[in-house]
């Protein structure tokens, strides 16, 4: 069994059943969505990042210091960081690579989304596929539009979760998003990256109506915890 918790916009923490707990884009600090009782983490073991823009990359060079943990990204991302938590390309993938990771396997996937840090270009947006032993498959699809090869996703690594976001304007919004779950193909999704800001105007309501029969639709308050 999974635990996984919304920190509200695209934000997430997870923990494995060996109790090791990994932040996926953790943009905490100045994150409207994000509880005040979750702004100072308590303990983390490994951050993935799936791109450069502020609110996905948010605090993981932070975190990455003050926990001494390694940071999973795209290869010029990493690159890109390496003078503010040290160098360590052995924690950077491209697509289609993965590496073993506290007892899990991350794989990172096409998104079809730009990505740039600091002004800098930071390589291209991505996915992860997280899959661990005796839990079920994650696959967190960072920010993107809807793209036919997450039938492809799907195929390779059977996802039991898919995390997608829905809200519109800088993603793709509910009808997109309901075409994605249809091709990844998991039986469970949650949706990320809507109700941040007035632009965002997707919503879970407007999702549950163009889902697919047989695909349920997990909607945590951020902050709550689910068990996969």
């Amino acid at each position: 069994m999974i635990s996984l918790t919304w920190l509200g916009h695209a934000a997430f923490r997870f923990d494995t059943p060996s109790g090791k707990r990994i932040y996926v884009d953790p943009w905490l600090t100045g994150n409207p969505s994000c509880p005040a009782s979750e702004l100072e983490p308590e303990r983390i073991d490994a951050i993935l990042v799936t791109h450069g823009h502020d609110d996905h990359v948010g605090d993981a060079v932070a975190l990455a210091r003050g926990f001494d943990c390694p940071v999973i990204c795209q290869v010029e991302l990493r690159r890109l960081l390496e003078d503010e938590i040290g160098a360590d390309m052995t924690q950077a993938l491209n697509k289609g690579g993965g590496r073993e990771l506290l007892g899990s396997h991350v794989t990172l996937t096409h998104a079809n989304h730009s990505s740039s840090y600091n002004g800098s270009y930071s390589g291209e947006s991505c996915g992860f596929v997280v899959e661990t032993p005796g839990a079920p498959t994650l696959y967190f699809a960072g920010d993107t539009n809807v793209f036919a090869d997450m039938a492809l996703i799907g195929r390779i690594y059977d996802p039991a979760v898919a995390i997608l976001p829905i809200g519109d304007h800088f993603t793709m919004g509910p009808r997109e998003a309901a075409a994605a779950a249809e091709l990844v193909g998991a039986k469970r999704m949650l949706a990320s990256h809507y109700g941040t800001f007035p632009l965002l105007t997707g919503t879970p309501e407007a999702l549950r109506t163009l889902l697919p029969a047989g695909i349920e639709l997990l909607v945590p308050a951020p902050g709550e915890t689910v068990s996969l």
